[in-house]
């Protein structure tokens, strides 16, 4: 009996082989490279002149993280009502509105970012539309304007996905009850869906954030190069002229630690929410 116990508990483990092969290959060993990297120099010695220098970047670091914040509250603002109706409506809709949503993540990355430039260039669309109607012209590419738009429309299904996951899942006995006991609908609404959603808005911030701060295809694009941020630098760091992968391993590593941070943070503010709301 103790041998069948024990080989119904091996079985998983064997399936869960390849999964951690690939993760010690592609995520833990270069992970271990950053740190051989950062902590060292040219000659291999140990050394943390890589880290004093991080300081020259400062202004990188503070446009990078600011755009990631606003890119992360434009997706809520878009994100939240779109979730909230979608979740309220029946099954046939929801998965229309499913597939649209998705239906953009299924191309490729690259030919999204491509699709608004087109859109936004100074000969693109947007103006042409603006100019055929008589109204002055935009000038948005290769600003942070831009970059912010390429974020807000890659990302948006992220936030999307986990809030309306959440909502979807909340029990409507909960709003006939606070209905019966004269809640009103704003009422119901601040007082049930939006703390019972939080796990969900707090899993689509992470999901929207993180990648927001370290993007480089969408800055180099849309951007043109001349907004600049951490996905840029640490890319110019490894691949471009400046090559220093010392230095490209130190600012990976400080982004690493302060987006680690940032994640500790929302997770301690969703906890203490949730006991908040079952106080």
């Amino acid at each position: 009996m103790a041998s069948r116990v024990r080989h119904s508990f091996s079985a998983p483990r064997r399936f869960a082989f390849p999964q951690i092969v690939w993760m010690g290959l592609f995520v833990v060993a270069p992970i271990i490279l950053i740190f051989v990297y950062a902590f060292s120099n040219s000659a291999g010695e140990p050394t943390l002149d890589s880290f004093s220098n991080i300081g020259a970047f400062l202004p990188v670091f503070l446009r990078s993280f600011w755009l990631a914040f606003v890119s992360t509250v434009i997706c809520i603002v878009l994100g939240y009502p779109l979730a909230f109706i979608l979740a309220r409506e029946g099954p046939r809709v929801q998965r229309l509105m499913m597939m649209l949503i998705m239906l953009p993540m299924w191309m490729n990355f690259l030919l999204r970012t491509y699709a608004w430039m087109s859109i936004l260039e100074n000969t693109g669309l947007l103006n042409r539309l603006l100019s055929s109607i008589g109204l002055p012209t935009l000038n948005i590419i290769n600003t942070p304007t831009a970059v912010v738009i390429g974020m807000v429309y890659n990302f948006l299904p992220f936030m999307v996905l986990p809030i309306y996951s959440v909502i979807v899942k909340i029990d409507h006995s909960l709003f006939e009850a606070a209905s019966d006991l004269g809640a009103n609908p704003f009422s119901v609404f601040r007082k049930i869906v939006v703390p019972l959603s939080l796990p969900g808005v707090l899993s689509g911030v992470m999901m929207v954030f993180v990648p927001s701060v370290s993007t480089f295809v969408i800055t180099q694009l849309l951007g043109g190069g001349k907004v600049m941020m951490l996905g840029d630098l640490i890319e110019m760091q490894f691949l471009g002229s400046a090559y220093n992968p010392h230095l490209g391993s130190a600012i990976a590593l400080v982004m690493m630690f302060i987006v680690i941070l940032f994640m500790l943070v929302v997770n301690r503010f969703g906890e203490s929410q949730e006991l908040r709301v079952k106080g």
